[in-house]
């Protein structure tokens, strides 16, 4: 981690920030290591605390040899100001996007009564911005995340057959990872079947699965913190032709964008090489999302690739690329998986088949 903290602590210096309050939970880990679901960290330019309750201690201490630990107690506003103070810190930097403003209007009132007077300061994606250059130890961690959702993949098509309730299926695939080693979903599991499936959010519901639906299945598995998602698409024979020309456009938008992808793109420039395919086909108004985006430590994270996205990619971040088509009522093809930047190309890091499939 010592690492990450000299990355950040030049970050900071060319922000000119002298102390950061860290309460984002992903960028907390990132940062030390500490796993426990209760804390915050204070980072300055020569110093680096966890502060928690006396749930965690131990396990911070632990987790986070290079930290500090803080025990809040009874008093954690009081033992906040204290800290601060301990560090020589009068200007506060805190994660705009991870603050309530009920929280800051009680930093407010609580540091009326402080040794020294703070003063606090937002900033914007400071911790995220590192984030979105993996490591390879955490591309090997995600690797193993992806592996996970790949064999979750096998096991739906073992499973899939018209008179199952997308429910079940859900259900039975969280089971199926977890068994495998997945500490949880990445998020609610998406199983949308028939109509539905022109949802490009439909979480598993009481419908029972019928010959001739398509199944959008949107899933990922948690492996030590990071993050799968994989997307695939199935039909239950008989399928009507025109579903499988649909889902040839999808794929060669998918493969196209893939294909393209070098360090110095923008994510704009990505999503409009699918964006143009589909259009192209006829089928421009019915790709409603944005091509991808970063997976990591959380499931949706920087960079995004989307119609508005400047972020220039870089080697070493990890995207989703995950075109869809959805015809409202009638419903839908979404093809995902995820690719890790090199310095030339491209590598797909999922291994689950892409072709075709009719059950």
């Amino acid at each position: 981690m010592t690492t990450r903290l000299d990355r950040l602590r030049r970050l900071m210096t060319a922000e000119g920030i002298k102390a950061l309050w860290v309460r984002q939970e992903e960028n907390r880990r990132y940062l030390s290591g500490f796993t426990g679901d209760s804390g915050q960290l204070l980072i300055t330019t020569t110093s680096q605390y966890i502060l928690t309750d006396g749930r965690f201690t131990e396990q911070a201490r632990e987790e986070a040899p290079d930290f500090e630990v803080v025990d809040l107690g009874n008093k954690p506003w009081e033992q906040l100001g204290a800290t601060l103070a301990a560090a020589g810190v009068a200007e506060l930097h805190f994660e705009a996007e991870h603050l309530s403003y009920a929280t800051y209007e009680e930093f407010l009132e609580q540091a009326k009564d402080w040794p020294r007077p703070v003063k606090l300061k937002p900033v914007k994606g400071l911790v995220e911005r590192l984030r979105q250059v993996k490591e390879e130890a955490e591309v090997q961690l995600l690797q193993k995340a992806i592996d996970l959702a790949d064999a979750g993949f096998r096991h739906l098509l073992q499973i899939l057959r018209p008179g199952v309730s997308e429910r079940d299926i859900a259900l039975e695939l969280e089971y199926f990872l977890g068994k495998q080693g997945s500490s949880g979903p990445s998020f609610t599991t998406i199983i949308a079947s028939g109509h539905r499936a022109a949802l490009p959010h439909g979480v598993a519901s009481g419908r029972v699965l019928q010959p001739g639906d398509l199944v959008v299945m949107d899933f990922g598995a948690v492996y030590e913190g990071y993050h799968s998602d994989l997307t695939r698409t199935v039909a239950l024979a008989p399928v009507a032709p025109e579903w499988r020309h649909l889902y040839h456009v999808v794929l060669e938008a998918q493969e196209r964008a893939i294909a393209a992808i070098r360090p110095g793109m923008t994510g704009r420039e990505v999503d409009a090489i699918a964006r143009e395919h589909i259009a192209a086909a006829g089928y421009g108004p019915y790709f409603s999302h944005g091509l991808g985006h970063g997976v990591g430590l959380a499931v949706h994270e920087g960079p995004t690739l989307s119609s508005r996205s400047e972020v220039k990619l870089s080697p070493g971040m990890v995207v989703t690329v995950e075109p869809g088509i959805y015809l409202p009522g009638r419903g839908g093809i979404r093809i995902e998986d995820v690719v890790l930047v090199q310095e030339n190309s491209a590598r797909i890091l999922s291994h689950a088949p892409r072709e075709f499939i009719e059950l």
